[in-house]
């Protein structure tokens, strides 16, 4: 509750954590708004909480597929990209900015068809590979090579006084454009997402002790494969098409999630849930309270997420965990 609080209080225009009450208070008790308090009331509930509450569900989204990939795969490299669905995001947010311009309406749809496209293909050439979990690494591979090419070739071609900026910002990753629409319309599926993962986490355990135990332990491994991809992918494109491109986030939150609890995916799941919401809250506040004006909050996650991961790759290497 407390990054919660800092995070509503905090930012170029400030709001006092008595004003914070007030204004909470006269909502819950339904009295009139005082004529101080109106600006605050604007600013809170229009601008900081959508934008609070799509930081803190995109951050429970990328955290927890990041923790099912890591156990679906059975490496605790993969990220919840590694299928091309944020590459796939990328060319569908670019290809809305190029033919329609910078407008909400048409990136976060496209950006996440295309999201789900992209790891429709890469499923898709994974099975034919034989379905292995190499297979679909590989396609991922392939997959997220060629939406980059494709998102090198636009950005070559766009204007490079409006388009071009708008598209590397977005690439960027931020929440500096979250309406009260896109928070709405992407907590739906990413609460939906969190549910069913939480719902169907008993299938994890055996399955990151590879195929061979969970089919021996009446789990049809192909079937609860597609349904985890299904699921993760939904809430990492719902995710991308609100924010854009957010790095580490997916990769590194779920490791500090189970060196705390473990590996146990019944504890994990949701600690990872609030674990990730709470990272991106504070990276999200952090961005729009450094000194220099707001900027993109991917790059903070990426700036303190890949030392962190270089110093846990050390420590567990020293320690053999990434054999265990």
């Amino acid at each position: 509750m407390g990054v919660v609080a800092a995070a509503l209080t905090m930012g170029r225009y400030a709001i006092s954590p008595g004003t914070l009450f007030e204004i909470i208070s006269s909502v819950l008790t339904g009295k009139s708004i005082d004529e101080p308090l109106t600006t605050p009331f604007m600013v809170l509930f229009s601008v900081r909480l959508p934008r609070v509450i799509i930081a803190a569900m995109v951050g429970a989204a990328l955290s927890v597929s990041g923790a099912v990939f890591q156990g679906l795969f059975r490496n605790p490299l993969v990220s919840p990209g590694i299928l091309g669905v944020g590459s796939g995001a990328s060319f569908g947010a670019t290809l809305a900015i190029f033919f329609a311009g910078n407008t909400a309406w048409a990136i976060g749809p496209s950006a996440f068809l295309w999201g789900l496209i992209a790891v429709f293909l890469a499923y898709h050439i994974g099975r034919r590979g034989g379905n292995s979990v190499t297979s679909l690494v590989l396609a991922g591979v392939i997959i997220s090579a060629l939406f980059t090419a494709a998102v090198s070739f636009l950005k070559y071609k766009a204007d490079p006084y409006n388009q071009l900026p708008a598209i590397v910002f977005w690439t960027m990753g931020s929440f500096n454009s979250a309406v009260w629409a896109d928070t709405v319309r992407s907590s739906v599926l990413i609460a939906t997402g969190l549910i069913c993962v939480y719902v169907l986490r008993w299938w994890l355990n055996p399955m990151a002790l590879g195929d061979e135990d969970a089919s021996t332990l009446g789990i049809n491994v192909p079937r609860a494969r597609f349904i985890y991809i299904f699921i993760t992918t939904l809430m990492v494109a719902a995710s991308v098409s609100v924010c854009g491109n957010i790095g580490w986030v997916g990769l590194v939150v779920p490791h500090m999630a189970r060196i705390i609890v473990g590996s146990d995916h019944d504890a994990l799941i949701p600690f990872s849930a609030l674990s990730g919401g709470i990272f991106m809250l504070v990276m999200d506040t952090l961005a729009r309270i450094l000194p220099g004006g707001e900027i993109p909050v991917g790059i903070l996650t990426s700036l303190i997420g890949a030392p962190f991961f270089a110093y846990l790759l050390i420590t567990n290497e020293q320690k053999g965990a990434w054999h265990s």
